[in-house]
Formats: structure tokens, sequence, C-alpha cells
């Protein structure tokens, strides 16, 4: 792995680490100075941390943007300052006996597009600092409410005190938010006991590297896990040039006639050995224009600006 390679490395976070730490770890590892991640955990969180390397780096917002899917196993009748059993608590109230087609019909009125306010402790921005930040100093302010997706919620298991939920949602969406939401409406207060992150995009937890091991592997091993550009946008059209078109879509010019995809549809471009050169738009013309250009794994590419 050089750091003219770029790829995804698939993680499992452990809990208590951050986000942050753990890119710090992929750094050390590959040697490489140009690392990202695609989507925060909460640090008691654990799950699915693809880590960005390179020039795939430029692939950050497309593989934000697509669905996650968490497993929440939730405590009722406590409310915390965090939204999870790491926060002082701040309420309690026996949690009544709930049957399971009374819950399924509670969580259905959070499917769908819903309004959300982000919780104190999150990294949402408000007025140049980290809301966790003023909420680590006891300060509370008012925050809008914003539209988030979700698509899916599963109730998978019901106990007294406890249930558990896979929910697959779209990008912004605070599962201890929801949890607080839904507390409320079950009238006893709830917070998160556990949350796993099982999916980001097409990467599965199945697949990832467990955190721990990124310090024990050596960096060709751990390099070995490194999965091309394209797998963050495997379910995306993809559209493969001939030399001159490679050519003049590296130099940020439109190339190509791809075929029958609609004008404004977004596409992985490859190069005739099949190497994925950037990200495309079908244009009015049917021919493919530059958004992204990568320039990784292409011996004597021009480093032109995307």
């Amino acid at each position: 792995m050089t750091e003219g390679r770029s790829g995804i490395l698939v993680v499992d976070k452990a809990a208590g680490v951050t986000s942050f730490d753990v890119v710090a770890a992929v750094r050390r590892a590959l040697r490489l100075r140009r690392v990202g991640h695609a989507g925060t955990l909460d640090p008691a969180a654990t799950g699915v941390l693809p880590i960005l390397l390179g020039e795939a780096t430029k692939l950050m917002p497309y593989l934000v943007d697509q669905d996650k899917e968490y497993l929440a196993t939730i405590r009722l009748g406590i409310t915390t300052d965090t939204g999870d059993l790491t926060g002082r608590v701040t309420s309690t109230a026996a949690a009544p006996p709930l049957e399971w087609r009374q819950v399924e019909r509670v969580l259905a009125g959070f499917i769908g597009r819903v309004r959300q306010t982000p919780p104190m402790y999150s990294a949402v921005h408000h007025e140049g600092r980290r809301l966790y930040e003023l909420a680590r100093e006891g300060v509370e302010v008012e925050r809008a409410s914003r539209e988030v997706v979700v698509h899916a919620i599963t109730l998978e298991a019901l106990d007294p005190g406890s249930m558990t939920l896979r929910i697959i949602c779209g990008k912004g969406t605070y599962v201890r938010s929801f949890v607080g939401d839904l507390g409320v409406a079950l009238g006893c207060g709830a917070t998160v006991a556990r949350l796993v992150r099982t999916r980001v995009g097409p990467f599965l937890l199945a697949e990832a590297v467990a955190s721990p091991e990124i310090g024990t592997l050596d960096r060709e091993g751990l390099g070995r896990q490194v999965r091309p550009p394209e797998a963050a946008l495997a379910t995306w059209p993809g559209v493969t040039l001939d030399d001159a078109g490679a050519d003049a879509f590296l130099h940020g010019q439109v190339a190509g006639a791809p075929g029958p995809l609609g004008a404004g549809t977004l596409v992985r471009v490859h190069d005739g050995g099949g190497r994925m050169i950037g990200v495309g738009q079908i244009a009015p013309s049917r021919a493919v224009q530059p958004v992204r250009i990568l320039h990784a794994d292409r011996p004597g590419s021009r480093r032109l600006p995307a």
C-alpha cells in the first residue's frame, strides 16, 4: 500500500474509541496522509465505519449519502442527558407492559420523512462550536429540527423493560434522538443501551476488520483488506470509456457516449482497463461530464484539480 494508492477499508469500530481514533490508527498503520471516514459513530457505539484512503476520500460525500442500518438495544423507563447509558440519568419511570403489535403501531409513526431534533451530545455546529462541546460545559441551546428519512424499523425483540430494533435510515438520522422520541410516545422514557451499525451503503459488518486488529496486522496484511474505490459506489451504474475518452475525462472534458442513461444520472467512470477514474454525470447530450476525478493507480496520469 503506497501513498499513491486509494481505496476503502471497512472497519468494525470497537466501543470506547472515537471515529477519529480509528482514522489515526489506519493512517499510522498504512503510512498514509489522506485518510477519512464516512459517517461518525459515537464512542459507545460499535460497528461499520468505512475508512477512505488517498484519492478515495473524494468519494466521501457519496458514501455518506447512502443508507445505514443499525441494531439498537433500548432501555425503557429511563432518560439520560446523552441519550445513552453513558450519560447522567435525568428521569426514571416504571416501564409499562407492552405488546408486540402495540409497539409496532407506535413504530409505524416514525417511518418515512420525519422531523428530528439533533441531540446536544452531537457533532452539529452551533455558532462555530460543536454541540457536544457546549453540552460538556452544561450549556444547552435551542436546535432546529431537520427532516430525515427512516426507511424501515423492525422490532427484533421485546422484553420487560427493553426492546431491540433494526433501523434502516438515511443521512443525518440520530438514533439517540429517535429513541428519545420513542420513549415519549410510549409514555415512559427510553435511552440507548447498545448501538451497533451493521451496514453503511454496500458495506456489511460481517466483512469488516475489527478496529483492535489495525495495530496488530502488518502493513501488507492490512493493505490486502483494502477494497477498490468503486466498492463505495457498487449500486451505481458504471460507464466504461475507451482510451481517448478516458484521457479527455481525466483532463476535465466531457467524454464518450455511454448509452441510454438519463441526463443528470451520476455514474462510476472506468477506463478500458476497468480502473475507476472518477464520478461523472450524464449530460443532456448523453455524454459523461466529470464531477470528481480520481488519479490513483493510474501511472503517469496528470494530477489535475478535480
